[in-house]
């Protein structure tokens, strides 16, 4: 979890194939509209966020059920929003990557073919809720090395059982 620009594809990919999980990209199940108003430079909103989000659950449902497991990348800037994973699979855990404004901007601004634009990062931080301390996870400097992040989650993954 994290704000645009913070590394949770690269983060998450590196660490599904560790695991020998599915990564899943939460962006991917953006509804066309939403990704059109986030081009256009319009912040979603939680009205607009509603159907991503309870795919989004849906897809960790399917994941826990199935037994399986996965990796996903999404923003969860909410607590609300991870409350709301949480449901969907009681032993969610999440890996939240912290990074300062400055740098999540400049990373976004420098990705080509994303439909958001390095504008909007400044509305995520306005409504990001970093991971509280009775929440299960991770929080790590989004600004270290991919592989060390995925080495100390794979590490206080497997601590947290």
């Amino acid at each position: 979890m994290g704000v645009a620009g913070s590394g949770k594809s690269t983060v998450g990919r590196l660490l599904a194939r560790r695991l020998g999980v599915p990564f899943v990209e939460a962006d991917d199940v953006h509804p066309a509209a939403n990704r059109a108003k986030m081009a256009a430079g319009h912040p979603l909103d939680d009205e607009d966020r509603r159907p991503w989000l309870l795919a989004v659950a849906a897809l960790i449902r399917e994941a826990t059920e199935g037994g399986r497991g996965a990796v996903l990348a999404c923003s969860a800037l909410k607590h609300a929003y991870r409350d709301l994973f949480r449901r969907a699979g009681a032993r969610t855990w999440f890996l939240y990557l912290a990074l300062d404004g400055e740098t999540a901007a400049r990373r976004v601004a420098g990705r080509a073919g994303h439909f958001m634009p390095a504008l909007l990062v400044g509305s995520q931080y306005a409504a990001l809720e970093p991971l509280r301390p009775d929440e299960r996870g991770l929080t790590v400097d989004a600004a270290a090395d991919a592989r060390t992040i995925v080495d100390e989650a794979e590490r206080a993954l497997r601590e947290s059982g």
